[in-house]
């Protein structure tokens, strides 16, 4: 059976417990399993001889089973199994006296114990991998890892010196092609004949081999309760088998020959179809070319060659089974630089499409609306705010299509810069679009924008449309935005639907451009009926970091607006441990104070329910880690899932951390932490204490319907209720001048940049303001360090730089793919800043060349994933 890197998992793997469980970690396909890649590799694993065994420490030897016995537990359920093992042959080649040692395992299950007894029946020779330990004065090897060696084959002591040393310099294997085991005999008796009926096959055919295999390096991976990194590994080493792989990588580049270790082929109980089955004598050549063939390579040969890398299919064997760290770490350059080629060369290629393009041109005129709207204003633009308008306006006059991100800080004044260049459109004779990502900042944007133009002339029509409305006023605007005539439509995402129709439309304006789509931008570039592209200005108020934004954005043209206007004051933030009562008092207190005094306050949580549970552990998230990431809509924000474990879509919807910060242990495995504060919960907790008797408390999430968010706000702006506990829907454009304190639990498993943006939700008056982190990190936690950061930083780009360090520059950039098939699992944007400059080089040279890549099949094949699956041109590391 041939199959390619989208064949699914669940028609290669019998064990469906197993599918689902890698399905859990976003590995569907065999491409999801071989850029599942490892958090790190082990080192390799040393040679000791039983005597030299030291406890606590991990160790190797080739032994014989003398005896086995399987004890019942009576007092608990399940069964012991003892056996015990010889390694007089192994200890003298290390010049040491034979010793013996105990090997445990336990279980509740009959069949697995069976399974244990048949394979280390009494005489069969053994290669033992485990930690050591002493009970009852005895040296105990508890659930070691044990391969079983073929009747007959080389002994278990001759030539280990030469292994000896060779292990000890980072190699598994001999430095020869020769077997040094060839002409050596068995020390040990052969085993006993397997049980009648039963096929017993064996884990390698020599000891040597055996020996190799369990000392070389090991990938771990990040683990779930539900799989084990082992049991991760052992089903990626399968499919690499079934698509031709028969040993493992060497440093020199070629698959290994006879004297290194195989690749074991899996078992059916695994694997349904082993591929190539049926011509066991693969050679390792043909097997490397096979594998050549079922994973070819991405990179154009030239650039390969220039760069020194590696061949992509002995990359993914490289490291799913190294044979050294060192040339883990060669195989794991060769896919980043892999990532950083793409990458870039789907940005210019979409750069190049867009200047393609025809677009309406919007050239100023004497007297203009946009002039109009700037002398109107009550205060004076900043000198960055008139430079950026300057800059579209010459964009706008051009008749291809603008693309431009503008980036600015919370309050920076992204709005008044965005209607000017609406303004600009409508006077040309054209419509525009601004597109916002909730209904509360929707209804903000219109009442905003119809107060400022009410007095321009002529008159500019301001249509509100959302998904919220009402079926007559929605068919209003939908009959308003579809007549052409010139005005500003603003929107939320229902001006992605089918039945929105802008024939005149010159102008999209996208608000917080991380909410949305490439595939949402491309349908509103769709709308116009005479075949022209829409001019483009996303905004985003995400702190970016000016050369993170320039490798990410490489499709459009960036602005910063850097000052803030004048009244603002800065923001005190105050960093609180929960487990400190009379802290968290006298900030209870000091918040009373402020409503008192005609203030409002937000208290944020990240989970709706007390009771959405996401994860092992009963955290309500899910472990993250960096791969198959899906971002879901949460609480009118997001919430994010990880490789590690996934969340149900229900608690999914009910956390509003954008990407919590999981903890792993060594074995790739998540820590439990703390159940994530709830709505219900703190708001429930808060009213019944004293500071706030007689305060009336309202509550917000996303799973309140459109009509009950503003209401909810209006009573909150009005001062009904004047403390609002909501999850991080208010995140993103709610503008209240009153408010004047946040206080945000659970600080500590937030994103720097998002506890930044929930920040600038308060001070936007004038008024002095305060932001509460109320934080259970550990003492010198990384946690207790990224609050640090904001502690002692208003500066976005500051923060965002810190949160590219402590997370990867997917986490701060907006969402992975959703489907990860092209997520960028490797590359990080700060530390490859050089390796993505370069390749951005060598692709604008390969496109000058080549512009539609018909010379390079399977890298147009990659750029054309990218853009797919990149569902907002901000990828993850």
């Amino acid at each position: 059976m041939s199959f390619t890197m989208d064949t699914t998992l669940a028609s290669l793997v019998t064990n469906k417990r197993r599918v689902s469980a890698l399905k859990s970690l976003g590995i569907v396909t065999v491409g999801d399993a071989l850029t599942y890649y490892p958090f790190r590799v082990t080192e390799p694993v040393p040679l000791r001889a039983i005597r030299e065994a030291a406890p606590g420490q991990q160790m190797a030897f080739a032994a014989v089973i003398r005896d086995m016995r399987v004890v019942p537990m009576n007092a608990r359920r399940g069964y012991r199994l003892e056996a015990t093992v010889d390694d007089a042959d192994f200890a003298r080649s290390r010049r040491v006296p034979g010793s013996t040692a105990r090997l445990t395992f336990f279980s509740y299950r009959k069949s697995y114990v069976d399974w244990v007894s048949m394979r280390l029946r009494a005489g069969t020779s053994v290669v033992v991998s485990g930690m050591p330990s002493e009970y009852m004065g005895q040296l105990q090897f508890t659930h070691p890892e044990i391969l079983t060696v073929a009747p007959g084959s080389a002994g278990a002591g001759a030539g280990l010196e030469g292994y000896a040393r060779d292990a000890a310099s980072g190699n598994g294997a001999f430095a020869g092609s020769t077997d040094p085991y060839a002409s050596a005999q068995s020390a040990y008796p052969p085993a006993a004949a397997a049980p009648s009926g039963a096929a017993l096959k064996y884990d390698a055919d020599t000891v040597q081999e055996a020996l190799t295999r369990v000392c070389r390096p090991r990938p771990v991976y990040h683990a779930s309760s539900r799989i084990s990194s082992e049991h991760i590994h052992e089903t990626i080493l399968g499919l690499l088998w079934m698509m031709g792989a028969r040993t493992s990588s060497t440093p020199d580049g070629q698959l290994a020959g006879a004297g290194s270790a195989g690749i074991v082929a899996p078992t059916t109980d695994t694997i349904a179809v082993q591929n190539g089955e049926e011509n066991s004598g693969t050679t390792a050549e043909s097997g490397a070319e096979a594998l050549s063939q079922s994973i070819p390579d991405v990179l154009p040969e030239s650039v390969r060659k220039a760069k020194n890398l590696m061949h992509r299919a002995e990359a993914f064997l490289a490291i799913h089974d190294p044979a050294s760290t060192t040339r883990f770490k060669e195989a794991i350059e060769t896919l980043r630089y892999e990532e950083a080629f793409v990458s870039q060369t789907s940005l210019l290629k979409a750069r190049s499409h867009a200047h393609k393009s025809a677009a309406h041109s919007c050239p100023l005129v004497t007297d203009s609306l946009r002039d109009q709207f700037i002398a109107s204003l009550p205060f004076s633009l900043t000198a960055g705010q008139q430079q950026v308008i300057h800059d579209i306006a010459a964009d706008l006059a051009h008749d291809w299509p603008m693309q431009r991100l503008l980036q600015g800080e919370v309050g920076s004044g992204k709005t008044v810069v965005a209607l000017a260049a609406m303004l600009q459109a409508v006077d040309a004779g054209y419509q525009a679009v601004l597109v916002a990502p909730t209904q509360v900042l929707a209804e903000q944007h219109a009442e905003t924008i119809g107060r400022m133009v009410e007095q321009l002339k002529p008159a500019i029509p301001v249509t509100l449309l959302t998904g919220g409305m009402k079926l007559a006023a929605r068919r209003k605007a939908l009959a308003a935005a579809s007549s052409g005539e010139p005005g500003i439509i603003v929107a939320t995402h229902a001006a992605f639907s089918k039945t929105f129709q802008a024939p005149h439309l010159a102008l999209v304006v996208i608000d917080e451009q991380h909410r949305f789509g490439v595939e949402q931008r491309e349908s509103l570039n769709a709308k116009t009926d005479d075949g022209t592209t829409p001019h483009l200005l996303v905004m985003t108020a995400t702190p970016i970091p000016r050369t993170a934004a320039m490798t990410w954005f490489g499709d459009l043209d960036i602005s910063w607006l850097t000052e803030l206007p004048g009244g603002r004051k800065p923001i005190r933030t105050v960093v609180v441990n929960e487990a400190d009562a009379a802290t968290m008092g006298r900030m209870f207190a000091h918040i009373r104070a402020r409503v008192d005094a005609g203030e409002r306050a937000y208290i944020v949580c990240p989970r709706i329910d007390a009771d959405d549970e996401g994860n092992e552990g009963g955290s309500g998230v899910s472990a993250a880690a960096g791969s198959a990431r899906g971002r879901a809509a949460a609480s009118g924000s997001s919430a994010r899932t990880a490789a590690g474990g996934r969340a149900t879509r229900a608690a999914a919807d009910a956390i509003g951390i954008d990407d919590p910060y999981e903890t792993f242990d060594e074995n790739g495995e998540t820590v439990a932490r703390p159940p994530l504060h709830a709505v219900a919960e703190i708001a429930d907790r808060l009213q019944k204490l004293p500071q706030f008797q007689g305060i009336r408390f309202a509550t917000l999430t996303g799973r309140d319907k459109d009509d009950v968010k503003t209401q909810v706000m209006a009573d909150f702006a009005g001062g009904e209720t004047p403390i609002l506990v909501s999850t991080t829907v208010i995140e993103v454009g709610v503008d209240v001048k009153q408010a004047s304190c946040i206080v945000i639990f659970d600080a500590d498993r937030y994103g720097l940049s998002q506890l930044h943006q929930l920040r600038g939700r308060v001070g936007r008056g004038g008024t002095n303001s305060w932001a509460f982190l109320v934080s259970r990190a550990e003492p010198g936690s990384p946690a207790e360090q990224r609050l640090e950061v904001i502690h002692h930083s208003l500066d976005g780009a500051e923060i965002a730089q810190a949160d590219l360090e402590f997370r990867g520059a997917g986490d701060v950039l907006g969402d992975a793919q959703s489907g990860g098939k092209s997520s960028l699992k490797l590359l990080r944007v700060v530390k490859d800043a050089d390796m993505i400059a370069d390749a951005r080089t060598r692709a604008e040279q390969l496109l000058a060349a080549d512009p539609e890549l018909a010379g390079e099949v399977q890298l147009a094949g990659a750029v054309l994933d990218f853009t797919r699956g990149n569902e907002t041109f901000l990828t993850s590391s």
